[in-house]
């Protein structure tokens, strides 16, 4: 995977409810990473984003991330433990920003994983409208490699 079109393409194959949602890779790098979605396949009955989507759309920015960083195909990531926050009501599109960890807990990660072959990370991200969190996750996710 070499780019924000390569990550997004993996989504849309590997993970069908993101093609149901619109999501789009609108930012991917080894620093962070930003995924939108339109609001209106999103939506809840009062015309805001649906919890549940915000919670998918923050899960898969951690997930996303996690994949573009280890960068080895047959990893498997998967979401161990989540928490999320919801602070104020998105009324516009959907924009989840998952930042890179510290590097002394990438770094930690990466060793563990190649080292066992299984490791763990906590990510955050948080839902932003117009500029300002609405909402706000975290997740511990594990990665398991052929051997872990």
């Amino acid at each position: 995977m070499n780019s924000a079109a390569d990550l997004e393409q993996y989504l849309h194959e590997k993970i069908p409810l993101t093609v149901a949602m619109s999501v789009h890779v609108a930012e991917c790098t080894d620093h962070g990473l930003v995924l939108t979605a339109p609001l209106a396949p999103n939506r809840n009955h009062l015309g805001t984003a649906f919890g549940g989507s915000l919670h998918t759309l923050a899960t898969l920015s951690g997930y996303s991330l996690l994949w573009w960083l280890l960068r080895t195909p047959e990893a498997h990531i998967v979401i161990r433990e989540s928490h999320i926050r919801y602070d104020k009501a998105v009324t516009g599109e959907l924009r989840a920003v998952c930042r890179a960890p510290a590097a002394e807990a990438l770094a930690a990660f990466r060793r563990d994983f190649a080292r066992k072959g299984k490791a763990r990370l906590q990510l955050s991200a948080v839902i932003e409208q117009n500029g300002e969190a609405a909402v706000q996750f975290t997740g511990m996710f594990v990665a398991i490699g052929p051997r872990g």
